[in-house]
């Protein structure tokens, strides 16, 4: 697997002979099935063992042919252990002429970002309060007890199903699942996706494996067109700026994007609801709990009106920080300018942070996805002053005008006059007088 790399002698304690690359060499190996990776200088060959990662085959492949020593560190809690399961994987590293950055990244804020995380580490930031999640969990298993006391009390009228559905909707379980699938609560990675597990299984009614494979490829490339599956809307709808105008020169129209601001709203809460029916036992203790105060039909009412009131809610919080942010094709960006360019924050308060699952926190949990989310604001001050170090743009809104940006996003293709009917020239003409 030389790839006409240099064969040179490495001091590791074997004999072993190793070769070494130029970047453009280790460029080469991006397409499936031979892929290369570089991770602290050495390069790995990772073409079989993407089938075999616990995060799934395509956030790797998202990185091949790229340094992905920043995304190898954000996700990786224990990293010895870790590296030595890379190590049958190591084929050489960078001749020593090579920049330990490709595709001409900011060497200088690279290292400064690296230096942050280890004073955050230092500073206790990625230490857990076991106190904290475990009263979100025992707060939300409380809300669904009383839910179902509620209707064996009070019966089945209006009033109390409406309290009862929105009970059962504001329980926040998603927040905690995706505490413990970033593995950012327990100290085994074992414990926190076992837990992970129970919280989107048994509470949730959602696949955990369903959830790893996507939400990480969204964090390793986020906002970023076929690599970022929040993104890749399936031809329902067209995001950004730069995917209207190439749909509209191409003429594709699945669908009429130029109406998608009417139809954004429930087509967001349909999709996600029908992602949300994997795991059996769920839907077994909700249906045994329900039906025999609802009967079936009105049991499945009260799940979807459930659902689609959850689902509004995660649809919002989780897209306020990153739709109306750019979307674009891949630019090869260092991991901090990467993350601060598809998101944003929302400011704090005890509102917000319950709100949003601390999500308001956006730019941090990004930046750190392993990190508890009840310490984003010890590191937001640090974030902030690296980035007007580098002049890299910190966004943070107001609630309000996060909501407004994502209402005035969806009605952008209505205004840009985006009807497929016009031209080539006439296209990019109108595209570029509506951003000035």
């Amino acid at each position: 697997m030389g790839g006409g790399g240099q064969q040179t002698d490495r001091i590791t304690g074997t004999n072993t002979r190793f070769s070494t690359y130029t970047w453009e060499e280790v460029q080469k190996h991006t397409k499936s099935g031979d892929q290369w990776i570089v991770v602290e200088r050495k390069v790995y060959n990772v073409s079989q063992w993407v089938k075999r990662h616990p995060g799934g085959l395509r956030i790797i492949g998202h990185y091949a042919g790229e340094d992905a020593t920043e995304a190898f560190t954000a996700f990786h809690p224990d990293l010895p252990l870790v590296r030595k399961y890379m190590k049958p994987l190591l084929i050489g590293e960078l001749e020593a002429s090579e920049p330990s950055q490709d595709r001409q990244k900011n060497a200088a804020l690279v290292e400064d970002f690296r230096a942050l995380r280890e004073r955050l580490e230092a500073e206790g930031c990625f230490k857990t309060q076991p106190l904290f999640f475990l009263l979100h969990l025992g707060h939300i298993l409380l809300l669904e007890v009383i839910a179902l006391m509620l209707v064996w009390y009070f019966g089945t009228g209006w009033i109390n199903t409406a309290i009862v559905a929105v009970l059962m909707a504001t329980a926040q379980a998603g927040w905690l699942q995706h505490d413990f699938g970033h593995l950012s609560v327990c100290k085994s990675s074992r414990w926190n996706h076992l837990v992970h597990k129970f919280v989107i299984g048994h509470l949730k009614g959602a696949s955990a494996g369903w959830w790893n494979h996507r939400h990480f490829q969204h964090h390793a490339k986020p906002n970023v067109f076929k690599k970022d599956p929040d993104v890749n809307m399936l031809n329902m709808f067209v995001v950004g700026k730069v995917q209207p105008v190439e749909y509209g020169v191409k003429k594709v129209k699945h669908l009429p994007y130029n109406h998608q601001h009417k139809y954004f709203f429930f087509g967001k809460s349909v999709s996600l609801s029908l992602s949300l029916s994997y795991l059996f036992s769920y839907y077994v203790r909700y249906f045994l709990c329900y039906t025999q105060f609802y009967g079936l039909f009105w049991a499945v009412i009260l799940f979807n009106f459930v659902r689609f009131m959850e689902s509004h809610w995660f649809v919002w919080v989780t897209q306020m920080s990153h739709i109306p942010m750019n979307i674009d094709y891949e630019k090869h960006q260092d991991w901090l300018s990467m993350q601060l360019v598809a998101t944003c924050n929302i400011e704090q308060s005890a509102f917000n942070d319950w709100f949003s699952g601390h999500l308001n926190f956006q730019i941090e949990h990004h930046l750190f996805p392993t990190m508890p989310r009840h310490n984003y604001w010890r590191a937001a001050p640090h974030v902030r002053a690296l980035c007007d170090k580098y002049g890299v743009k910190y966004q943070e809104k107001t609630l309000y005008g996060a909501f407004a940006d994502i209402i005035r996003y969806n009605t952008h293709l209505k205004s840009h006059g985006f009807t497929f009917k016009k031209s080539f020239c006439s296209e990019l003409f109108l595209y570029n007088m509506k951003q000035h």
